[in-house]
């Protein structure tokens, strides 16, 4: 290997020599992410460079590998070859040695037999050598990150998507059928699917390209808006108008639930804005049982009222005793 040939696993992971090993598997996770080819289709350039962080974790992430590459540079991986029947490496001394005068291996090895033999344990016979000057298609320790893990301990490249479903779909459970290119396939939506979760499907992801095992499918839920029925946390809430007379005097009425209509009383004196609870009228929850839909009161004015509602609203007016805004006299900047 020349020289110029030598590869800086150090700066290829954008480390310092003394990095720790938590340091330099936190920064092969980042790289790792960043260039993996499932990120990046069709990229050389990223493939190319995700083959060299992977050869570089390979080496740095082994304690051993990583201890022989200190000390010999570009030539440890021929670090301990010695001659047949001998035992790698012994009687030499490393220490201190340095590589970078030598612009070949050939030359190292010349100068190293020259110092076994000073010895007096040099071999006079051929010693045949071979030096792998591939770079690393394949890499360990590829741990759990975006959903991709390594062929030793898992499956493939899982892939995201999104599914729309209406609130019915959604609160009820469905199948929904998808095509993924070429291939239909049947999703089991579960009941009580919620924003921003997702429903995994097994084995519908992507192909891995080192283990040709395919990953899972991972579908994050969209809800589709409702005109009456919205979410609040866990529970629904929805807005019912009443008239200023069930205000006053209290009412009883009707409210939709996600599974039929029942029947509340409203309190007399309830304010605009205020909130009465359904329970166990909201969403399913996944261990059983529902949440509680909250029911916001809106007073709402008639704008067009008959002859007999206008008397009775001014008689109401000349005879009131509440003024809702008595305390505003007392207002001071």
């Amino acid at each position: 290997m020349a020289a110029t040939d030598f590869k800086d696993y150090y700066s290829i992971l954008g480390l310092q020599k003394s990095a720790t090993a938590d340091e330099i598997k936190k920064a092969y996770r980042k790289l790792a992410r960043k260039y993996h080819p499932d990120m990046n289709p069709g990229n050389r350039q990223a493939e190319t460079r995700f083959k060299e962080i992977g050869e570089a974790y390979e080496v740095l992430g082994d304690s051993d590998k990583r201890r022989k590459y200190d000390q010999f540079g570009q030539y440890w991986k021929q670090a301990g070859v010695g001659a047949p029947g001998r035992n790698p490496g012994a009687n030499v001394d490393f220490g201190g040695f340095d590589f970078s005068q030598f612009s070949s291996f050939e030359e190292f090895i010349n100068e190293l037999l020259g110092r076994v033999g000073n010895s007096g344990s040099r071999s006079t016979g051929n010693w045949n050598y071979r030096t792998n000057t591939g770079g690393a298609t394949g890499f360990s320790g590829f741990e759990d990150f975006a959903g991709y893990r390594d062929s030793a301990s898992a499956s493939s490249a899982d892939t995201e998507g999104q599914i729309s479903l209406t609130l019915s779909e959604a609160f009820s459970g469905s199948i929904k059928r998808l095509t993924l290119g070429s291939e239909s396939i049947e999703v089991r939506i579960p009941p009580g699917a919620k924003p921003g979760s997702r429903i995994r499907v097994r084995g519908k992801g992507q192909v891995n390209p080192y283990n040709r095992q395919r990953g899972d499918l991972y579908l994050k839920v969209e809800i589709q808006s409702h005109q009456f029925f919205q979410f609040e946390g866990d529970n629904l809430i929805c807005e019912v108008a009443i008239a200023p007379d069930e205000a006053v005097l209290g009412a009883q009425i009707d409210v939709p639930t996600p599974d039929g209509t029942v029947t509340i009383n409203v309190p007399p004196g309830i304010r605009s804005g205020q909130s009465l609870r359904l329970r166990g009228k909201g969403w399913p929850q996944p261990k059983g049982g529902r949440t509680d839909q909250l029911v916001k009161i809106q007073i709402v004015a008639p704008k067009d009222i008959s002859q007999v509602e206008r008397e009775c609203y001014e008689k109401i007016r000349a005879s009131r005793s509440y003024d809702p805004r008595r305390n505003l006299q007392y207002v001071r900047l």
